[in-house]
């Protein structure tokens, strides 16, 4: 219970003790934020990559019809660099803990420091999607385009997407 030491008023040692220090009721939303942004910058990555590829394939397909499929590998690749970011929020958001009780009183177990690292982790990983898919996009642009006039060019494509 709340220490009242004497009178009907708390002391300030009564409120605020060492879980409350070093796991606020704000961890968790820096967690959860890591993982969000891990996910939507990623995927918004992987949205550009298969967008720019797509242009650069539709604009092949005209003249090179039988190269789309082989053209189609950027998309791919482009698609991967969504999931990854989806692999980095499932990852951060298992790590967050819900508050237990104990002894009658609810007791987090996710710590500032959590919070702080799974924010940084998301947006690290998050970033890097972003900054992958953005270069998918554009060799898968032009390295199809490439493709469409010159098959031979399509081991030097992938070499460069990887």
């Amino acid at each position: 219970g709340l220490d009242l030491g004497g009178d009907s008023t708390p002391t300030m040692a009564s409120i605020v003790d060492m879980y409350s220090l070093s796991c606020p009721a704000s961890a968790p939303f820096f967690g959860y934020f890591g993982a969000a942004a891990a996910m939507f910058l990623a995927n918004l990555g992987a949205a550009y990559g298969t967008a720019k590829s797509g242009v650069g394939i539709s604009g092949m397909g005209v003249g090179r019809p039988d190269l789309v499929m082989k053209a189609l590998i950027p998309v791919v690749m482009a698609g991967v660099v969504g999931i990854y970011g989806l692999i980095i929020a499932v990852i951060i958001s298992t790590k967050i803990k819900a508050p237990t009780m104990t002894d009658g009183t609810m007791q987090p177990q996710y710590t500032l420091f959590a919070g702080a690292s799974h924010l940084a982790a998301g947006l690290a990983g998050g970033f890097s999607g972003l900054a992958a898919g953005m270069a998918i996009g554009v060799v898968g642009d032009i390295g199809t385009r490439a493709l469409g006039q010159q098959p031979k060019l399509f081991v030097g494509m992938i070499l460069i997407l990887i």
